[in-house]
């Protein structure tokens, strides 16, 4: 999960752990069926914590779920954060982002269910990966490296690609991630402006090694 300032006493830390506990219930929810129908009572148990403790940190269902969404995407933004430090390219960045997602679903299968099942409504969010694609994109639009076109326009188009990708490798496992991803980087890639050569080049950078 996203990593924040520890909280400052034992109170706090205990309170931080209830909400922790059942955001990640939420998430692994989310992950297996996508069905939010299940009680608040349901929650805790999973969560391990009273059912009354839901009340201190969420108003309903509908908020808890909210936040695990939230949680995964930050999560998600994050690990790219982590791994591809130092590419200065924003095309690189973002084909590498459509290769790790690709391996993301073997490595972290959990995480990319949330986002299969509920990243369409936060392709335009002001957090997780949303937030960097569009700053890449706006990189990329701004220093002459991108056709100029709408950024947010742009974000759909790369939101929606990813998220095809993310639901093929789930629902068609026999077929190559890595190759799907390669080519589907490529032809985003060539939608933003890169030349055919370029694109391809740019598409097939050796990924930076995982810590």
């Amino acid at each position: 999960m996203p990593t924040s300032a520890p909280p400052s006493n034992r109170f706090e830390r205990r309170r931080a752990e209830t909400r922790g506990a059942l955001v990640r219930a939420a998430r692994q929810i989310l992950a297996e069926s996508g069905d939010t129908s299940a009680s608040i009572q349901a929650i805790a148990e999973r969560a391990d914590v009273g059912f009354g403790s839901f009340y201190n940190h969420f108003d309903s269902k509908a908020e808890l779920f909210e936040a695990a969404v939230v949680d995964a995407l930050e999560e998600f933004g994050q690990a790219f954060d982590e791994r591809l430090t130092g590419i200065d390219d924003p095309a690189e960045l973002l084909a590498a982002g459509f290769r790790l997602s690709a391996r993301m679903a073997e490595s972290n299968p959990e995480l990319m269910q949330v986002l299969r099942r509920r990243g369409l409504g936060h392709i335009h969010s002001d957090n997780g990966l949303a937030r960097r694609a569009l700053r890449d994109l706006q990189v990329g639009i701004a220093s002459g490296r991108f056709t100029p076109v709408d950024p947010m326009v742009a974000l759909s188009a790369l939101g929606g690609t990813l998220l095809s990708l993310v639901e093929l490798r789930f629902a068609r496992p026999e077929v190559d991630g890595d190759e799907a991803a390669v080519n589907l980087a490529e032809m985003v890639l060539r939608m933003l402006g890169l030349s055919a050569d370029d694109a391809h080049e740019v598409a097939r950078r050796p990924l930076p090694d995982a810590d």
